[in-house]
């Protein structure tokens, strides 16, 4: 693939984003379209296309509900696997509130609106603000990211997830080789997701050291948003 000179990818970005979305019953009637979009583009290479036509077909011949679950278990039940890059970068910080609403300015100026359910840093609405970018301003966009790109798809390799494709996919169209880096452990689900019992930080949890950072432990709902709309 020539890396100075960026391919045409406008359908490949929305298909891959509309593959890292929750797999609905309407997801799974439009895979026939997604796979010959990919093929039709030609913004991959031949064996990262193979992979991707993979994980369309495991996604159109497994039931549902084992589609669904195993989305689920994936994507939401640790940090490491997330789609909302900010995770990756703030945590649950008070740095992640300013960069969501500079992320949503840049859409709005572009032309493009979230609803009120969509997030700015989920990585299907990033690819579709993407899509709407000429081929070199795109490239530079996924370039910015590439870091936690190579995190995520790391982390969908070391389970062992056919997902990796799609992340690999969005490292090469930012001009990059996809690899392994090192991957954090994720802390215990029931530990990082435990609510804290009433009053409880007011004596071990931090509230004994006035003007401490509290933590905050934010619960995800599913099925995650999908799409950027115009």
């Amino acid at each position: 693939m020539d890396f100075l000179t960026p391919p045409e990818m406008r359908l490949t970005l929305r298909v891959l984003a509309k593959l890292l979305g929750y797999p609905s019953a309407e997801l799974r009637a439009h895979l026939p379209d997604l796979r010959e979009a990919l093929a039709g583009e030609r913004a991959l290479g031949s064996a990262r296309r193979a992979e991707l036509e993979a994980l369309i077909e495991s996604l159109a011949r497994t039931p549902a509900l084992d589609v669904e679950a195993a989305y689920v278990e994936l994507f939401d039940r640790g940090r490491s696997t997330s789609l909302h890059l900010f995770e990756h970068v703030h945590g649950d910080s008070r740095d992640r509130g300013p960069a969501m609403v500079d992320l949503a300015q840049t859409y709005e100026k572009a032309g493009l609106y979230l609803a009120p359910h969509e997030l700015p840093d989920y990585l299907p609405v990033v690819l579709e603000y993407a899509s709407t970018q000429p081929p070199r301003e795109a490239r530079a966009f996924l370039a910015e990211m590439v870091h936690i790109l190579q995190a995520i798809f790391s982390a969908l390799q070391q389970r062992g997830s056919a997902y990796a494709s799609v992340l690999g996919a969005l490292v090469e169209l930012a001009g990059e080789k996809a690899h392994a880096v090192k991957v954090v452990a994720d802390e215990p689900i029931d530990d990082s997701w435990a609510e804290p019992a009433a009053f409880d930080g007011c004596s071990a949890k931090g509230q004994s050291r006035p003007g401490e950072l509290q933590p905050v432990h934010v619960v995800r709902k599913s099925p995650a948003s999908e799409g950027v709309r115009a």
